[in-house]
């Protein structure tokens, strides 16, 4: 029999908003390597990937077809460890100490238009007005 004759169940594939639509979300085996996940039902992605998580329903030889030209081949089905969510601070941070020159090592990285912020952002932006307002008054001395 044919492939274009066996039915196959639809599985919950897990997206991610990619601003022209959506695009397969990829995830690393425990070996690092890349894989494709999909989920029996809802209910089991939900519990997985959290309320939250976007999906679409797809048949398996879909989204081999979607992974193959990424370079992944792997496809996990109902995956049982994902690394739980980030709990949000219960502390605010610490106030940025700000210092006299620019420091590059908390720079945004650009990507697309947009900056990623590295954790020390605030840092970054407090040490180049610091060092913004220390050029003015130079040029103005």
């Amino acid at each position: 029999m044919s492939e274009d004759h066996i039915h196959h169940p639809l599985l919950c594939v897990p997206v991610r908003n990619a601003g022209y639509g959506s695009a397969l979300r990829l995830f690393r085996e425990r070996d690092g390597s890349r894989c494709a996940v999909a989920f029996t039902s809802e209910d089991r992605l939900r519990e997985v990937l959290g309320e939250r998580q976007d999906w679409v329903p797809l048949a398996e030889p879909a989204l081999r077809d979607l992974a193959r030209p990424l370079g992944v081949d792997a496809l996990v089905v109902d995956p049982n460890l994902v690394a739980p969510p980030v709990a949000p601070p219960t502390a605010p941070p610490a106030a940025p100490v700000a210092a006299t020159a620019p420091a590059m090592a908390g720079a945004p990285v650009r990507t697309r238009g947009r900056s990623w912020d590295s954790g020390l952002n605030g840092v970054f932006r407090a040490t180049v007005a610091v060092g913004a307002a220390d050029l003015l008054l130079q040029l103005l001395s």
